[in-house]
């Protein structure tokens, strides 16, 4: 009697986790894009940002294989890519950007995290995953509630006769390690020193693993960080528009890929006037409708701020 209630313990144990698998497989599935983003955690990126003491050591943590952050093979040579770190500075601004050297003679951008010092002791930060590599710019940002204010934005509809208003919760980084290292007096602007033929000695290529197998090890980073769809450090963006780097080699290959997933969303762009406190300023906003499966469709809004309107 006590082997077969055994058996049937054992019997429902697997069931279960044959059960808890399949469910896994089929989310992985549904979140795949089949875009090289795919292969790159935007989340696991910023929370090795947050647990860094300065964007060298960022930089080790993202090519460590062990945190799961990187799993990108652009080059298709069968071993996971090296990321450089590179940041660009205008004042109060940082410009962090993640590129991929894909080749000797070309490197791609994976992501930028933007980041400013907006107070005394207090900075908000974003990471745009870059267009190419996930079909369009993907914006992820801290949504933990330790050192979080509530950010309320008033909305005037030019085009309706109504106005809208959305409180979100900015979560302030000044803590980060990274953060305050970045804007101490002695900081050195980092440039990785690393290039296609000239990587750091502890450095130890692996074999990328499938898509399936990634996304169950990025999945732990998920619940502190949320996708969003407006751009809070406006500043930083203009930083690095004029230095982004793109290759024709990536861009050629996932051609294909790109221009499906973008076919598959529709925009429609119209001018908006945002409020925020007594300052107003022009911004586009972009509406976008993803078609899923079974014809159901998602919509999502981008705000970007333009310019300070006029009194």
């Amino acid at each position: 009697m006590k082997r077969k209630n055994g058996f049937k313990v054992l019997s429902l144990v697997t069931v279960l986790l044959w059960g808890t698998g399949t469910l896994q497989a089929q989310t992985a599935a549904q979140d795949s894009t089949g875009l090289p983003g795919d292969n790159f955690s935007l989340e696991g990126a910023l929370e090795m940002f947050q647990k860094a003491g300065s964007p060298e050591e960022f930089e080790k943590m993202l090519n460590s294989q062990e945190n799961n952050v990187n799993n990108l093979d652009l080059n298709e040579d069968g071993e996971a890519d090296y990321i450089k770190v590179i940041d660009k500075r205008d004042g109060d601004v940082h410009a962090l950007i993640l590129q991929d050297a894909v080749s000797e003679n070309e490197d791609q951008d994976i992501a930028v995290i933007e980041l400013e010092k907006t107070g005394n002791d207090q900075a908000v930060l974003q990471i745009i995953g870059d267009e190419d590599i996930y079909g369009e710019e993907r914006i992820v940002e801290p949504t933990d509630n330790t050192n979080a204010q509530k950010q309320t934005t008033r909305v005037v509809d030019d085009a309706a006769p109504r106005t809208r208003t959305h409180t979100t919760v900015v979560v302030n980084v000044w803590a980060w390690p990274a953060v305050r290292y970045m804007y101490a007096p002695r900081y050195v602007v980092w440039a990785s020193p690393w290039a296609w033929h000239r990587r750091p000695i502890w450095w130890r290529p692996w074999r990328p693993v499938r898509y399936h197998a990634f996304y169950t090890y990025r999945r732990p980073y998920r619940p502190r960080y949320v996708v969003v769809h407006t751009h809070r450090v406006v500043h930083a963006a203009r930083v690095y528009r004029p230095v982004r780097t793109t290759s024709v080699t990536v861009t050629t290959r996932h051609q294909a890929s790109v221009t499906r997933y973008r076919a598959d969303r529709t925009s429609q762009r119209k001018s908006v006037t945002v409020t925020k406190g007594n300052k107003q300023v022009k911004a586009t906003r972009r509406t976008t409708t993803v078609e899923g499966k079974r014809g159901r469709a998602k919509t999502t809004r981008t705000t970007t701020r333009v310019r300070r309107t006029r009194d």
